[in-house]
């Protein structure tokens, strides 16, 4: 059985609709009136908090060697599978060829990215980083797939607060000899 509601009938001044327009320009008037809150975008630029997630991006050591080893935990974390990762082997005359591996490809595509940040967390180089960028276009769908060097170029070097490669090095000096 169906419920009905029963509701009181408007009154005279509520048929004309005067408090309803009386409301709306009261409310008009009091934004009317308050200090702006618009940015002229390109040329004026939000304050960007601390702990914003932006772009995510690879970064280089001091020494300007690659710090991903191609471990693919970033790949294998990222919810929306927006990381593919293509493993490659460094030669054994190269300076880094203690590490092992090295990104042969790294590609990031960002209309599948989330900026969870779940990759950063996961890195056990320090390799990925969300930057402070936010502002990311294209006018093609290509363009939102970052490969390795727009990846490099865009996150530069950051301090590495562990050296772990060197210590690597100098270990594997000191086991041959040298």
């Amino acid at each position: 059985m169906p419920f009905e509601i029963q509701r009181k009938p408007l009154s005279l001044l509520e048929k004309t609709y005067i408090p309803q327009v009386i409301g709306g320009m009261a409310t008009t008037l009091k934004h009317l009136f308050r200090p702006k809150v618009t940015l002229q975008y390109p040329e004026e630029r939000p304050v960007i908090p601390e702990n914003y997630r932006g772009v995510p991006t690879l970064v280089k050591d001091p020494n300007d060697r690659e710090k991903c080893v191609s471990c693919q935990l970033c790949e294998f974390v990222c919810p929306p599978k927006a990381i593919r990762i293509t493993p490659g082997e460094i030669p054994e005359d190269d300076e880094t060829a203690h590490v092992e591996k090295a990104p042969k490809e790294f590609e990031i595509d960002m209309l599948r990215c989330i900026y969870c940040g779940l990759c950063q967390e996961v890195c056990p180089e320090e390799a990925i980083f969300l930057q402070d960028t936010y502002s990311v276009t294209g006018l093609t769908r290509d363009e939102f797939k970052f490969k390795k060097q727009k990846l490099y170029d865009m996150g530069g070097t950051l301090p590495d607060k562990h050296y772990k490669w060197d210590k690597k090095k100098e270990a594997a000096e000191a086991g041959n000899g040298h």
